[in-house]
């Protein structure tokens, strides 16, 4: 009996009942971010067409799947390396190829990188801090719908968090072999998502550099060393597709030369950069050869007198999973984190991060302060505020800036606005409950935070009608709380988990967003979702079209030849038949001049054609196509053509 009476007393000591909350605390974290990321997750179909595509012709041959070919024949590449595909090949083995198994590798690397912020950020500004942060991670807007998504971003941000728990460790220990493990898991990263993974560098290199318990010129070493691990395991694969002959590879997709290192360097760098890039001299002139069709000259074959007039085009003229349109991000600018396009995406927390980031500086040089709230010395609890505040800040800067990105791309900054605001929230809290004057920073700072989201709400006005006033009501009511508990300490606890709550209800409303409304080729949260029809798993593919095609194929290798990916994706992902995609991405990939394409028709790798009667990012191809092919009507003449978003099928078999 004694020994039941010692257990019960022992577990429920404040020590142990603190353990026990924040396990739990933890666990429902977790489950929320389970639901969050699984509910509904098998209703949302192949989400990126051109992605699953590419997955469903990786399994159809080793060779596909090494060189990350788009399309079963081979044809042209993925845009992207292809580590994160890869993984979902994977998936699609053991569980099928379906749209769930696509999905899974994402959502489940979400929900595991919560769990590993959490231990992150508890390791060193405690499991207070840890808990909020994973809280803030888990209701990220766009960290959800993109990981309820086929992009690869969400692996991307899990292996750059292993690589800062492998450098805060190298930092405390001043061990190169962490400092590998890091510079492996960003090489890792690289062959996901190519130079994204870098912009988490100037987070783990800087803070080495300057905090790291090693002598300065050991430091050095160990960086030169990582930096040559590094570039061999991001390189290493881009080395092997590049010395490959071009004839027994795909081409690589947007790429302007044919090889893996231009598309590093250009679509997937420079390109990216936009204001930047002026401002640094590195634009670079569009590349050489005709973008706009040129007149034949007189009795020409280019020169069709009479052409066929155009079918009735009765299906959309955009096709779906389109290029997103130039303002999904808005006007670079130093306030383009809160436009109407990325504020809900990523910026709800963004100005209390900020602030938690300059409160938390002011607070941790008090060493005697610091020591109170975490078992680290005040040294290595600055160095992760060091880290966390490089990892946010060039990321700011960029996407504040850049050209070409996608909003699904700031899911890269979502860790460091977390982790931020998990540290600055308990150090402004401690501060508040022993300091007179330093107290009112949590109050101030909760105003602010609050008056952010109220002026992002105003982009969204049905929507801002009851959220600005529930916000603002519920903030003064916190606000107002902690500052009656200043002399009623009772009710300390209470005002500050309102005003806490209150700061989450529109990150968490956005969130829910990519689990009720319709799913999208390129990920993004917003109200607007609910009122989108729901594509589930029916392809934007046209049966009569693919009927015909497969009826009339003969024995063409490619089932039909489309001017991007965008056209083909849905017409591979209906038949699992190769479709050659002779602009890549978006068109604008010259791969074959008209000589080698009429090789190819001869040949009888292709006959069938789907296009517009003018392509404007390839006339040449367009005109030969054109005078050199017949289009094609459905028997009996009076059904319309078979067409895809103003595509017209051509027969090249004859004319």
């Amino acid at each position: 009996m004694s020994r039941v009476v010692c257990f019960l007393y022992e577990l429920f000591t404040p020590a142990k009942r603190r353990i026990i909350f924040e396990r739990i605390a933890l666990s429902a974290i977790l489950l929320l971010a389970l639901v969050l990321h699984f509910f509904r997750l098998d209703e949302a179909g192949f989400a990126n067409l051109y992605y699953a595509a590419t997955v469903q012709s990786m399994l159809t041959s080793w060779h596909n799947l090494f060189y990350a070919s788009f399309d079963p024949g081979g044809f042209v590449s993925v845009d992207k390396p292809p580590l994160g595909l890869w993984v979902q090949a994977l998936s699609a083995t053991i569980f099928g190829f379906n749209g769930f198994a696509l999905l899974l590798p994402q959502a489940l690397a979400g929900v595991l990188s919560v769990a590993l912020l959490y231990h992150l950020v508890a390791r060193v500004f405690g499991a207070g801090a840890g808990l909020v942060a994973a809280l803030v991670l888990a209701v990220t807007p766009i960290s959800v719908a993109a990981n309820r998504n086929n992009t690869m971003d969400s692996q991307l941000v899990f292996a750059s968090l292993f690589a800062a728990w492998a450098v805060s460790i190298a930092i405390e220990r001043g061990k190169l072999r962490w400092l590998l493990v890091g510079a492996l898991f960003v090489g890792i990263g690289f062959n996901i998502k190519m130079l994204q993974a870098y912009m988490v560098l100037p987070a783990f290199w800087l803070t080495y550099l300057i905090a790291a318990r090693t002598r300065w010129y050991s430091r050095l070493a160990h960086l030169a060393l990582a930096t040559i691990v590094l570039v061999v395991v991001s390189c290493a694969w881009i080395a092997v597709f590049d010395l490959t002959p071009a004839d027994q590879r795909p081409y690589a997709g947007s790429s302007r030369n044919n090889t893996m290192m231009e598309l590093v360097v250009g679509h997937n760098g420079i390109a990216r950069l936009g204001a930047i890039a002026e401002w640094l001299g590195l634009r670079r002139a569009p590349p050489a050869g005709p973008r706009v069709a040129q007149p034949p000259p007189p009795n020409s074959p280019g020169n069709v007198p009479n052409p066929p007039p155009r079918p009735p085009n009765p299906l959309p003229p955009n096709p779906p999973n389109a290029p997103a349109p130039m303002n999904e991000t808005g006007a670079p600018g130093i306030l383009r984190l809160f436009n109407q396009q990325l504020a809900g995406q990523i910026s709800w927390l963004l100005p209390l991060a900020l602030l938690g980031m300059i409160v938390t500086t002011l607070e941790l040089r008090n060493t005697q302060y610091a020591s109170r709230f975490t078992q680290y010395t005040s040294r290595f609890t600055l160095h992760a505020l060091l880290l966390w505040s490089l990892w946010l800040i060039p990321q700011i800067i960029f996407f504040s800036f850049a050209g070409l990105f996608h909003r699904y791309y700031l899911e890269m900054m979502a860790p460091a606005i977390a982790a931020l605001v998990g540290a600055g929230v308990v150090v402004m809290w401690r501060a508040y409950n022993q300091h007179r004057w330093r107290g009112l920073v949590l109050p101030f700072a909760i105003s602010i935070a609050a008056l952010a989201q109220v002026a992002m709400l105003q982009h969204f006005t049905d929507w801002s009608k009851w959220l600005t006033p529930a916000i603002l009501g519920m903030t003064l009511i916190g606000i107002a709380g902690l500052m009656i508990a200043r002399f009623v300490p009772v009710l300390r606890v209470v005002s500050f988990g309102v005003c806490l709550f209150t700061l989450l209800i529109a990150p968490t409303i956005w969130s829910i967003t990519p689990l009720l409304g319709a799913d999208t080729g390129l990920p993004f949260a917003e109200p607007e979702l609910l009122d989108r029809p729901h594509r589930g798993k029916n392809l934007p593919t046209d049966k009569r079209l693919t009927d015909y095609l497969q009826a009339h194929r003969g024995g063409a290798r490619f089932l039909v030849a489309t001017t991007s990916a965008q056209i083909a994706a849905p017409i591979i992902l209906t038949t699992g038949e190769p479709v050659m995609a002779l602009g890549g991405f978006s068109g604008g990939d010259r791969i074959l001049t008209t000589e080698q394409l009429a090789a190819r028709i001869a040949n009888g790798e292709v006959r069938f054609f789907l296009m517009p009667p003018e392509w404007g990012q390839q006339p040449e191809l367009s005109r030969w196509l054109r005078n050199n092919c017949k289009p094609i009507v459905f028997p009996p003449p009076r059904q319309p053509n078979p067409s895809l978003g103003g595509q017209q099928l051509y027969d090249c078999a004859s004319k």
